[in-house]
């Protein structure tokens, strides 16, 4: 909401006639954000988790000063994703931490189907990430492990599986524009690879207006994956997005 420009001065003179410990507030210990998120293609690492049909997405997290952090994410899927169920529901747990330039962040994550009639579906994935910051670049490298679980078996009992992953993002100084790059391997075989191994990638820009993030990428694999509806799921595609933040 714009505010009128009486409004500006008085908070303008209140803050300089205040005493200077009155502006030194504490930060919170708790810090709440969320978002909501229209994409027109769900991609996990590379493949369509919805067809390549539209997905509707949201997330919230609640962050400790302390760097502790829980956070949950969902989005809709296809039912060829996971047993029937036509929802993916993230939950997370993890603690992040500045030294110096970097910044590690460890955690795990819990991929949960609700819907998928008692198949085994879901599967624990603990991750450790480092990112720095160069200006107006930041460069970030994860690696998520999912120990082996009846729910990632292509067929020879339990399986494991590793993803290494690395991002680069750069906002353009004095615009609203920001791009990024991303390069993923997924080390299989197992029900995250449909199979074998595979490397994924994509490419995208974003335009932000106050609360809106507007997306769009390009995204590719070099696999060749199919969803019942005959689709190649994993072939390369344009997918654009429009996140609400708050």
């Amino acid at each position: 909401m714009r505010k009128s420009i009486i409004g500006l001065s008085a908070l303008a003179f209140a803050a300089l006639s205040a005493p200077a410990l009155a502006q030194d507030e504490p930060a919170p210990e708790l810090t709440v954000t969320g978002n909501a998120a229209v994409v027109t293609d769900y991609r996990f690492r590379g493949i369509s988790q919805t067809d390549k049909r539209f997905a509707l997405q949201g997330g919230i997290t609640v962050s400790h000063s302390s760097g502790f952090y829980v956070s949950t994410w969902g989005s809709s899927i296809d039912d060829y994703v996971a047993a029937g169920s036509d929802q993916e529901l993230d939950l997370i747990a993890g603690y992040s931490k500045t030294i110096g330039a970097a910044t590690v962040d460890v955690g795990v994550l819990y991929y949960y189907y609700p819907g998928s009639g008692g198949a085994n579906t879901d599967f624990v994935e603990p991750y450790a990430s480092v990112k720095g910051t160069f200006g107006p670049a930041t460069a970030k490298l994860t690696v998520n492990y999912a120990p082996k679980a009846k729910a990632l078996s292509v067929g020879n009992g339990k399986e494991d599986n590793v993803y290494l992953a690395g991002d680069l993002s750069a906002a353009i100084p004095n615009t609203p524009l920001g791009i990024s790059a991303h390069l993923g391997h997924s080390f299989g075989p197992s029900y995250l690879t449909i199979g074998k191994e595979y490397t994924d990638w994509n490419i995208g820009a974003t335009y932000t207006w106050s609360h809106l993030t507007f997306g769009v990428s390009y995204v590719d694999t070099d696999k060749s994956a199919y969803s019942p509806s005959g689709r190649n799921i994993s072939k390369a595609g344009v997918v654009g997005s429009i996140t609400a933040s708050f």
